[in-house]
């Protein structure tokens, strides 16, 4: 090569490099980790539809401080060592300045510490447990937490289905589900109520029969099942199968549209908390419905909500700092107040969780009937509308 050639070569190179780098400084890299595949997949991918949306609302008005908002996403298929693997990656590799995930309690809980290291904010759209935000000050969610979730459906049961007894059945491989079960006992206990059987499962469990005869030898009247859908499904199929005709009731993990195709008529007249209803008549969840219709062919669950709250909620908060310096993004994270998001309004507390309120609802012909919602800062006596 000649001399001449070598200077091309070289002004090229510096060329593309000089291109590249701007490239990356016109755009706001975010982080975002969820089960896209695994026992759990439905709640990565409503997640990353509800972000998707979020997201493209916020750059077609212009992205972020005058960039483009870019998400990359990694698939932890469901597995708490691949969310670990994928935030490593996401932070050192891909250099995000913030991350949005997970779902589940477990994987948050796996990947939080990571984050909270290397001074990454990250937001969970719906780890309910509340050991998740307690890993650090870098760490938030924007979803009620399970001592409230746990607190309504032992009330609920109590006041509303007038259940004096009841079985619990928890999936002890999940962080979520062990928590939810520890809240909901505490509470029905000190309402009156006698739980007269505890039986536990691993998830991925595909019989679960043997837990089922013992917990109808006890007569309970319901069955807390603070599960994922998956086995919630199979688990209501073989209660059925055994001739339990009791309801069932659980937590928002049961929200899936992989519940009723798997779990079909045997769920009917069973109840699970969740985080929104979409026959609720707010001009906000009615208009995300609409559009999230249109964009998915299907009605939104509250995973897809979570997921346009969290995204929206983070872009905000990048907004506010004016930077995308990460110890600044978190301080506006930290001082969220009352901002509208299709979930409601959603307030950070002093520990980095969000005040909000829950939806009861009620499993009738195979669709979700809104039967009450229930704020934190009101009685959880509340009648039900049925």
């Amino acid at each position: 090569m000649t001399r001449l050639a070598r200077i091309a070569a070289l002004l090229l190179m510096s060329t593309a490099l000089l291109i590249s780098c701007a490239k990356q400084e016109d755009v706001i890299k975010i982080g975002e980790y969820g089960s896209l595949t695994g026992t759990t997949a439905t709640f990565g991918i409503s997640t990353k539809n509800g972000i998707d949306m979020a997201v493209e609302k916020v750059n077609q008005a212009g992205g972020l401080l005058g960039k483009k908002v870019v998400v990359i996403v990694e698939d932890d298929q469901g597995k708490p060592e691949e969310a670990a693997t994928a935030v490593k990656k996401l932070i050192n590799q891909d250099k995000v300045i913030a991350i949005l995930g997970e779902v589940a309690s477990s994987r948050s809980k796996a990947g939080a510490p990571i984050c909270q290291a290397a001074k990454i904010p990250m937001v969970s759209p719906a780890s309910t447990n509340p050991d998740v935000t307690s890993i650090g000050d870098y760490i938030f969610r924007v979803c009620f937490i399970d001592p409230f979730q746990g607190t309504v459906m032992a009330k609920f049961c109590w006041n509303t289905l007038k259940v004096k007894t009841a079985a619990i059945l928890t999936d002890v491989k999940n962080d979520y589900s062990v928590g939810l079960a520890e809240y909901f006992k505490k509470t029905f206990q000190q309402l009156g109520g006698k739980v007269v059987a505890e039986e536990s499962y691993s998830e991925g469990d595909i019989d679960f029969k043997a837990q089922l005869t013992a917990i109808k030898a006890k007569r309970p009247e319901t069955i807390f099942i603070p599960g994922y859908y998956t086995e919630v499904g199979l688990i209501a199929r073989q209660a059925r199968e055994l001739g339990i005709k009791l309801p069932l009731t659980g937590g928002d993990g049961w929200d899936s549209p992989k519940l009723m195709e798997i779990g079909g008529e045997a769920l009917e007249n069973c109840y699970f908390s969740n985080h929104y209803h979409p026959q609720d008549p707010n001009p906000v969840i009615q208009n995300f419905v609409k559009e999230y219709q249109a964009k998915y062919n299907e009605v939104p669950d509250a995973m897809a909500v979570l997921g346009y709250d969290v995204a929206m909620v983070l872009t905000d908060a990048i907004k506010r700092a004016g930077t995308t310096e990460p110890e600044a993004i978190r301080d506006q994270l930290a001082v969220t107040k009352d901002f509208e998001g299709v979930s409601g309004k959603i307030t950070i507390d002093a520990n980095r969780n969000a005040s909000k309120s829950a939806v009861v609802v009620k499993i009738e012909g195979g669709k979700l009937k809104y039967v009450e919602t229930v704020f934190p800062d009101q009685p959880l006596e509340a009648a039900s509308t049925e």
